[in-house]
């Protein structure tokens, strides 16, 4: 019997995949779209009580799945903000909107699955540096931002 052909499985570490603090959030690239060929992306995301996460937005070419490993989840979803606890899921197509944060007294872990696998963990790299910065970007600069990353932001 004759076997593929090696280099067909990817194994990644705990230590090759960092849990990155961004002031109030912390995220682990658990599977970025290039290593995955850009079938997917997977992200563990990490929120203390009270913090922000992402304003209600839309993406145009990629799905949005979110599952609540731990603590409760706010998911802005059809149009309202509900809870969402640990084993919950949540799949968001291209055009949703959709967006999150912990309004608990709990800091709460959940798992983001974007697919395709765009480059997204660029977005996430970029929104971190600037909460350590403290810098506020100007309107101009984040619509930029926004534009380079497929995110929309909505108005609700």
């Amino acid at each position: 019997m004759s076997h593929p052909e090696p280099g067909l499985v990817v194994v990644r570490t705990l230590a090759e995949h960092p849990l990155v603090d961004a002031a109030g959030a912390a995220l682990r690239m658990v599977a970025p779209g290039s290593e995955t060929a850009g079938r997917f992306g997977l992200v563990e995301y990490h929120l203390q009580p009270g913090a922000p996460g992402a304003l209600p937005h839309y993406h145009q070419t990629f799905s949005e799945s979110f599952y609540v490993l731990s603590g409760e989840l706010t998911l802005y979803a059809d149009g309202a903000w509900r809870p969402c606890s640990a084993g919950d899921f949540a799949l968001v197509h291209e055009r949703g909107v959709h967006g999150f944060r912990n309004d608990g007294d709990e800091p709460a872990a959940f798992l983001i699955l974007f697919t395709p696998g765009i480059a997204r963990e660029q977005f996430f790299a970029e929104t971190a540096e600037l909460r350590r910065s403290g810098r506020t970007p100007t309107p101009e600069e984040m619509t930029a931002f926004y534009a380079r990353h497929d995110q929309v932001m909505v108005d609700v």
